[in-house]
């Protein structure tokens, strides 16, 4: 086992009316025929919101500064129990080998090869030097893979990520690794476009590939999505096939971070998960997003999109991590063979691998792409990815009766400690809930000062009285529009505006949704969730109606969720 350390003229006027009909009456237009007015759809909001907040009660509670800490904090400590990612087959011979793999290959259904491989190689009775060999097998997705390994919580005797980039950043990080091969199962990254996009850049730019997707996302042709590049293998590898698209020779280049902002400008979001980035894209916010080719060949409702693929391939290389026995390597070399077999290569084939052979697609990196320049674009995508414009967000923490006890303390030491992967360039202001609304913290700069009284807000927070969710994000909304509006007039800059609503999701008095939708897809504001021991239905309605992500925080894993959710949105 693991070493365990520390998404006519007339007619035409009839439509005018009859839309102007609709939006005086109050009822927003933004699905009708996708021909939606932005602004009067806003315009449409503000009215309704302000009507609303005149029935909602808000005090303010005068901020008090609090000791901030400086340091990044301990990444072993803000990893949850290992215990968090169940083995999804578990041996029992007596040599033994766990394997950190993906999740594309280790999880359920059309996910599962490894797992049924691992199964089959278990129950034959292998064994070295007279005994019982064995694999485990632990999905965890590759990002969460390395912190596990960085931060010597635990470690397994192997690791199985997507592609070769994350092995690539574990042997900057001076982690005794060694690949034992670069391909177990065949996999490409790709770029999916509607056949309507398709045809669209066809006739732009004559060849459809992910140079000239990227020039159009550039030039404001189309809008694409992609994932967090600190969690997911395929973001990470559309991160730096875009840096390397705007500079070759140097991805950290001026030339290169410009080029990344402009691109970003037509970039919604990053995703949290895949399945939000896909869900964005079902509903048309999205002309072009990322997904592995095996996820693509598994999904019928994808068939209509087109896949171009890009970058480094996703072949599934294996790592042995620390020092093994000689019976464990033996046993690791043994298992590695079997993966390779003809019958378990057809096997992987049934499972979506092995189907997208780009010869054009290396393997390896080019030279000037090492470990230590993929961590550095991870911190550049952290402090460009909003295209040079700061975020503005407002934190809404329910202080119910229901949140006493162990949930809100949860909640305060979670949001103080995640709080530090906020980039000191952005907006944050507090409020809280529970019969009443109350105004913790005003928006300001997260500079030292804002993040002391935000600190000593959090700290103050106490529980009683009942669950007004709603009029907590009327007046969340409100705060952002006045911030919001203040700050581009002062700096220039455009503001992108979130919400974070912090909840166990019981609301039961005030507004409830169904009074709100309108106004939050009218204001286009995302309000990302995260349920503490929560019923998690209708904070992830409330999370999809602008595109964003609901997270189920338990006690052991809140930290984690929200330093991941904050790198990619914050």
């Amino acid at each position: 086992m693991g070493k365990k350390t520390k998404s006519g003229t007339g007619f035409l006027i009839g439509i005018a009316a009859l839309m102007i009909v609709l939006i005086t009456g109050g009822i927003l237009v933004s699905k009708l025929l996708r021909k939606k007015s932005p602004d009067a759809d806003r315009e449409t909001a503000i009215v309704q919101m302000d009507k609303k907040l005149k029935r909602i009660k808000v005090s303010e509670v005068a901020p008090r500064k609090a000791t901030v800490e400086i340091d990044s904090g301990s990444l072993a400590e803000e990893l949850p129990d290992i215990s968090k990612y169940p083995l999804s087959v578990t041996g029992r011979g007596a040599v033994q080998i766990e394997i950190f793999s993906s999740t594309e290959k280790s999880s359920s259904g059309t996910d599962g090869w490894l797992n049924e491989v691992a199964e089959k190689f278990n129950k034959e009775h292998h064994e070295i030097g007279g005994q019982w060999a064995t694999v485990s097998v632990r999905p965890v997705a590759s990002g969460a893979a390395i912190d596990y390994i960085v931060s010597g919580k635990y470690v397994p005797e192997v690791y199985s990520p997507s592609n070769i980039l994350w092995g690539e950043m574990l042997k900057s990080q001076n982690i005794d690794i060694r690949l034992v091969t670069d391909r177990i199962a065949g996999n490409t990254a790709g770029i999916l476009v509607s056949r309507d996009t398709y045809s669209k850049l066809e006739g732009l730019y004559g060849t459809v590939d992910v140079s000239s997707v990227i020039q159009a996302t550039v030039n404001s042709e189309i809008t694409m999505g992609y994932t967090n590049p600190y969690a997911s293998s395929t973001g990470l590898n559309f991160l730096v096939t875009a840096l390397e698209e705007f500079d070759a020779s140097d991805i950290l280049s001026p030339d290169a971070t410009a080029q990344f902002q402009k691109f970003q400008q037509n970039v919604p979001f990053v995703a949290y998960t895949t399945l939000q980035m896909r869900e964005a894209a079902a509903k048309g916010v999205l002309d072009a997003f990322i997904l592995e080719h095996q996820c693509f060949m598994n999904v019928a409702d994808l068939r209509g999109y087109r896949f171009i693929p890009f970058g480094v391939r996703h072949d599934n290389p294996v790592y042995t991590l620390g020092a093994l026995t000689p019976d464990q390597e033996e046993l690791v070399q043994t298992f590695v063979e079997y993966c390779l077999t003809d019958d378990n290569q057809r096997l992987a084939k049934s499972y979506g691998f092995n189907q997208d052979e780009v010869a054009s697609h290396s393997k390896t990196l080019p030279a000037n792409i090492n470990g230590a320049a993929l961590l550095s674009a991870q911190k550049l995508w952290k402090t460009e990815k909003d295209a040079g414009n700061p975020v503005m967000a407002v934190f809404i923490a329910d202080v119910s009766g229901s949140m006493g006890g162990a949930p809100l303390q949860n909640l305060q030491s979670s949001l103080i400690n995640a709080s530090k992967y906020i980039n000191d360039t952005n907006y944050v202001g507090l409020i809280s809930y529970s019969s009443n609304v109350a105004i913790n913290l005003p928006i300001a700069k997260f500079d030292l000062n804002q993040r002391s009284y935000f600190t000593g807000a959090v700290e103050d927070l106490s529980p009683g009285g009942n669950t007004a969710t709603y009029d907590a994000v009327l007046v969340g909304l409100n705060m952002l529009k006045e911030a919001k509006a203040k700050v581009e007039s002062e700096t220039g800059q455009q503001v992108k505006p979130l919400l974070f609503v912090l909840s166990d999701g019981e609301t039961n008095v005030g507004n409830k949704l169904g009074d709100i939708k309108h106004i939050v897809e009218g204001m286009e504001v995302p309000c990302y969730t995260i349920g503490y021991n929560a019923n998690l239905s209708a904070l992830a309605e409330l999370s999809g109606i602008n595109e964003a992500a609901s997270i189920n925080a338990d006690s052991d894993d809140v930290i984690y969720n929200l330093k991941s959710l904050f790198n990619a949105q914050m």
